[in-house]
């Protein structure tokens, strides 16, 4: 009887090879394209350029959510894609702490495009992802369901030194860090205003479809996305934040 396995084993062989080229040589294309780009000989647009710094008024690709979490690492950077942002802030100095309620790398809002119920204290990536947001979800949600601008929101805060629930034992929240805002609801330039409590579950057709539509758009930038259809403590807000998870719910 015949003996086929040397072939198959030579077959296998030469196909290892030829991935193996082929690896390496689209390892070295992209260093190549790569060097390119990084000494400016090779042109693209900003939101496609993977080296360039993420801008709020750019659209929003595959690129955004990488470069967005890229300014985690790099306050500098993250402090200068506020200043070229709608958004009004000035730093907060960092602040250590003891008990897990430190702040770092934050800034205080004061007000972007849309009027806040009150300030906020955030950490610089969460006031970004909130300004990619308010651009690229908020504004065209409500022109899209209302044909009108939101003119302000309301929220709940950002910054808390407390447990995951308000538990006693447990984790610290991200609200431990202003690291996490919580939105309550939203005005029209009507004078209309949806809430979640209100409008999640009882309102028309438009304001529910509206309030889903910035659950989903908001997964988009944030980390972990919490609404009423995560559990009963979240039956009147939205709760946005920039940790180590990935929730959408």
């Amino acid at each position: 009887m015949h003996d086929d396995r040397p072939q198959q084993q030579r077959r296998s062989t030469i196909v290892r090879v030829i991935l193996v080229r082929l690896a390496l040589t689209l390892v070295l294309g992209l260093a190549v394209v790569s060097g390119l780009i990084r000494g400016g000989v090779l042109e693209v647009p900003n939101r496609l350029n993977p080296f360039a710094p993420l801008r709020i008024a750019d659209n929003v690709d595959w690129l955004t959510r990488w470069k967005l979490s890229r300014l985690e690492r790099d306050g500098e950077q993250c402090l200068a894609v506020l200043d070229g942002s709608p958004v009004s802030h000035k730093p907060v100095p960092d602040r250590a702490s003891q008990d897990g309620c430190g702040l770092s790398n934050a800034v205080e809002v004061s007000r972007s495009s849309i009027g806040l119920s009150a300030s906020f204290t955030a950490t610089c990536p969460l006031t970004v992802a909130w300004a990619l947001f308010e651009q690229h979800v908020l504004l065209p949600a409500a022109r899209e369901h209302f044909g009108q601008e939101v003119v302000r929101v309301t929220h709940f805060g950002t910054y808390a030194c407390r447990n995951i629930n308000h538990r006693v034992d447990g984790r610290r929240s991200q609200h431990a860090t202003a690291n996490a805002i919580d939105l309550a609801g939203f005005v029209l330039a009507s004078g209309q205003q949806i809430t979640v409590k209100s409008d999640w579950a009882g309102g028309d057709e438009r304001q529910k479809a509206f309030l889903r539509a910035l659950r989903d758009g908001a997964c988009r930038f944030f980390d972990v996305v919490l609404s009423p259809d995560y559990n009963e403590a979240h039956h009147d807000h939205f709760h946005f934040d920039m940790g180590s998870y990935r929730t959408c719910r």
